[in-house]
């Protein structure tokens, strides 16, 4: 079977290895197709060298077809399409507070642990999710990213009819968008990428450009003065976390989406002075993945239009190469069946 591993200093080797028998309370997974996240791109450039174990196959977004099971496995069988809910949390402490899916021991598989991009992959059976027969395995590797953004739409608490601003226009941020648009609220992204803008119109998104329009003002005259009444933070930089609080109507609340590895200036007194609420998301939880793949299975949103690349696995270091020369692209899946 054909593998690929990171090997530090922007590197990628493909090599030959045996399949494995998958251990007790496991499963193989033929893999189908598997997306280049973010993330990934970051263990690229080497800014996880200190995490990862080096050498390391990499991937988490991703489809597949059940191989081989084994010992101990009920619910699932050969031939069943799944796709991998990539959190490992069986370190779980009663402080945790049952939220296994942030405890303070978790484990990413594809980062902590050997990963998705390689023809073959065994994983424990308790991290799976069935599909159904017809699932579309390409766009099945889009429902880890698109459970993160069903788990930050839950996380807000929306309504239908309400307003929602999206700072940020990249894979989540149009993701949200679309979740968001799907459950009736009314979508404004803001996106200063020409790229991305396109994209996100194609996909029949309201977009403004904050470098050429006032997004508050813009905002503020499209709700008749009241505003955002769920923002979420997706592009991770100063210029988001400024406007947030300011587009932001009464008692709105303020999803923080992107990583801030760093402390960041806040604009508190807008928290007090408008009773807003800022709220954590982090990753997903199970009812977030079965969302997305009936969001998948309904197949009525532009889930299609989001992936701007296939290529063959044995291309992954083209792939990654040229995502540094087009950064803007929405999604690349690669093929591990080529």
């Amino acid at each position: 079977m054909m593998a690929t591993q990171y090997e530090g200093n922007k590197t990628f080797t493909i090599f030959e290895k045996e399949k494995e028998q998958p251990s007790k309370n496991e499963v193989r997974i033929k893999v189908a197709f598997v997306g280049v996240c973010g993330t990934d791109v970051h263990i690229y450039h080497g800014m996880m060298d200190k995490r990862v174990n080096i050498p390391v196959t990499i991937g988490h977004e991703m489809s597949g077809v059940i191989d081989a099971v084994g010992e101990g496995v009920s619910d699932f069988v050969i031939g069943d399409k799944v796709v991998v809910r990539p959190l490992d949390d069986r370190k779980v402490k009663p402080s945790d507070k049952g939220f296994n899916h942030i405890c303070e021991e978790l484990k990413f598989i594809g980062i902590d642990s050997p990963g998705a991009m390689q023809e073959y992959w065994n994983v424990p059976a308790f991290v799976l999710h069935k599909l159904n027969n017809d699932t579309d395995l390409k766009l099945a590797a889009l429902i880890e990213p698109l459970s993160v953004a069903t788990h930050d739409v839950r996380m807000s608490g929306l309504q239908a009819g309400e307003t929602v601003v999206i700072l940020g226009g990249g894979p989540i941020g149009l993701l949200i968008a679309l979740v968001a648009k799907e459950s009736g609220a009314q979508v404004i992204v803001s996106e200063i990428n020409e790229t991305r803008i396109a994209k996100a119109k194609e996909l029949g998104l309201t977009t403004v450009n904050p470098m050429q329009v006032d997004v508050v003002a813009y905002v503020k005259e499209q709700t008749e003065g009241r505003l955002a009444d769920v923002v979420f933070e997706v592009a991770g930089v100063q210029s988001a976390l400024d406007v947030m609080t300011e587009v932001a109507g009464i008692r709105g609340r303020i999803v923080m989406v992107a990583i801030h590895g760093e402390k960041k200036p806040v604009d508190l007194f807008k928290f007090f002075w408008k009773e807003l609420k800022l709220i954590g998301a982090r990753v997903y939880e199970k009812e977030d993945y079965e969302k997305s793949i009936a969001l998948i299975n309904a197949n009525k949103l532009p889930f299609e239009a989001m992936i701007t690349d296939v290529q063959p696995l044995s291309n992954i270091q083209q792939v990654f190469e040229n995502i540094d020369k087009n950064p803007d692209g929405m999604k690349v899946l690669m093929d591990c069946s080529l």
